[in-house]
């Protein structure tokens, strides 16, 4: 059996593991993100000390990230907040030490490939998968093909109209409103002195949380009409935020959009991924897949 291999390059941690063409992870280790050169040392150690080399990698990673095949900076990290990992050449390295295919994407992007793969994407064309957890990202696939222009898409930066019971100046650094800014685990830990784990169901939190979540899904469905969104993340480990989010979402379109999916079934318009919190690997999985030359799935 052809084997696989896929790395979740996070920046919190790297998850590397082993896998077939179903998707099955028959082996897999998860470290700190720490300096470039230790994690991707420890990574690539991870692969040589297999009985037998992988025929390809994925690589699903942290950015923003340079996906371009034609550019000069191909597979490189660029100008990530991370300290220490702008500019590293994370594909070149790996590359040059195990020398096999390699496909790169971002993570959220490749977690969407998984869940079209194997997950709750599967069958469709057109959708979102957007990760709410340490930041927020959002990978799309459009009519077959993952979303890319001059750059992917960083739908964690939309900007968005302040809740009038909102004090918060927001935690990110380039935009303060916009939605990881008012969203992500690290804005509700310094909005309300905890982290969000810690909070009862019940708690005001959960109800701003909702409500910024869906401004920006509503921009997404109006831009990209996406056959269904995926929401993961750590933050959606919430899972009372999913009705809730919902309900908002109908209540901003107000029937503006006439179709059933939102109208009738948001409960499975709206949903979690299929695949749980192993999109992004199983993600990466799919990326080595095509690198090896299997090419598009239909």
């Amino acid at each position: 059996m052809t084997i696989y291999g896929g790395i979740e390059a996070g920046g919190t941690k790297f998850v590397c593991a082993l896998g077939d063409e179903g998707g099955k992870i028959n082996q897999i280790t998860k470290f700190p993100t720490t300096r470039p050169e230790e994690t991707i040392e420890r990574a690539v150690a991870f692969f040589q000390q297999q009985p037998a080399p992988v025929t390809a990698l994925g690589i699903g990673c942290f950015g923003p990230v340079d996906p371009d095949p034609t550019s000069v900076t191909f597979g490189h990290i660029t100008n990530t907040p991370k300290p220490g990992w702008q500019n590293v050449n994370i594909v070149g390295q790996i590359r040059s030490a195990l020398e096999v295919p390699i496909g790169f994407d971002t993570d959220v992007n490749a977690a969407a490939l998984g869940e079209y793969r194997w997950g709750a994407a599967q069958g469709l064309r057109t959708f979102i998968y957007l990760t709410i957890g340490t930041g927020i990202g959002g990978g799309a696939m459009v009519e077959g093909n993952l979303l890319h222009g001059i750059m992917h898409p960083e739908m964690g930066h939309v900007q968005l109209p302040r809740l009038k019971e909102d004090h918060f100046d927001g935690t990110c650094p380039f935009h303060r409103n916009c939605l990881e800014g008012f969203a992500a685990g690290p804005a509700i830990e310094e909005r309300w002195g905890t982290r969000g784990e810690n909070l009862p169901p019940d708690h005001p939190a959960w109800e701003m949380e909702a409500a910024y979540i869906a401004q920006a899904l509503v921009n997404y469905i109006l831009i990209l009409m996406p056959q269904r969104i995926i929401l993961g993340g750590g933050v959606m480990h919430q899972t009372h935020l999913f009705p809730a989010i919902r309900t908002n979402v109908q209540s901003l379109l107000n029937d503006y959009v006439q179709v059933p999916q939102i109208l009738e079934d948001i409960d499975a318009y709206i949903v979690p991924p299929g695949l749980g919190d192993q999109a992004g690997i199983k993600g990466a999985i799919a990326l080595a897949i095509l690198a090896g030359g299997v090419g598009k799935w239909e």
